[in-house]
């Protein structure tokens, strides 16, 4: 599939936003953890159970992008990132981690579903229908818990587990580690991208695509 222009086009969107503003909404957690030094940066980018959407055969480059389901900047990057997998399928790896803005009202409800669906091994199927959906849900103030149960339900899960992971302080935990780390690499808004454990802060889409083809060179 190729890069089309809507994707540009609409990618352009959040890629100025991140750029002006260092992230397209703006995270505030009055708790956050100490900024990680260079050692610890490098740990925390990527962990062993951060869900890889696609992965090199040789590791060497990989893309993580910090994510809130809600976000718009996010949903307008999704097909681009959707792209990007299937032009680098076996070259890079992707790497998508949780980091849901207060603000929104369902970003926690959305992390908390995909990550009970990846516990049945279904994060990525999970992850690509909140992005399908977002126009949907997105913004509303009211909560959308029930409709993502329903999504659950599409998706052939067992519910049972469904219902009590979604509930659960281990899957709350899970999401907020992802935070946690964010906060400390200095992620302040999504989407928040790293290139092998470096910020990416593109202005064009071909900056982005340019950085990860120099990756790949070295």
């Amino acid at each position: 599939m190729k890069i089309t222009q809507q994707t540009t086009i609409a990618l352009g969107f959040a890629l100025v936003a991140v750029a002006l503003f260092g992230g397209a909404f703006v995270y505030q957690n009055l708790a956050a953890p100490e900024p990680a030094d260079a050692s610890e940066r490098k740990n925390i980018t990527v962990r062993a159970d951060s869900h890889r959407l696609s992965t090199a055969e040789d590791d060497k480059v990989t893309l993580v992008e910090f994510l809130d389901f809600e976000c718009e900047a996010c949903g307008a990057a999704y097909p681009f990132i959707e792209d990007l997998r299937e032009k680098y399928d076996g070259k890079v790896t992707f790497v998508a981690r949780y980091f849901p803005i207060p603000s929104h009202t369902n970003a926690n409800n959305a992390a908390y579903a995909v990550e009970s669906a990846a516990r049945q091994g279904k994060f990525e199927d999970m992850y690509k229908r909140m992005y399908e959906t977002q126009a949907q849900w997105g913004e509303s103030q009211d909560s959308k818990a029930a409709l993502f149960r329903t999504y659950a339900v599409d998706l052939g899960l067992d519910m049972a587990k469904y219902d009590a992971d979604v509930a659960s302080p281990d899957v709350a935990a899970r999401v907020h580690k992802d935070i946690d780390d964010g906060t400390k690499l200095g992620v302040s808004g999504t989407p928040s991208f790293y290139l092998n454990g470096e910020r990416l802060i593109p202005s064009t889409t071909e900056e982005f695509v340019q950085a990860i083809e120099d990756a790949l060179a070295k």
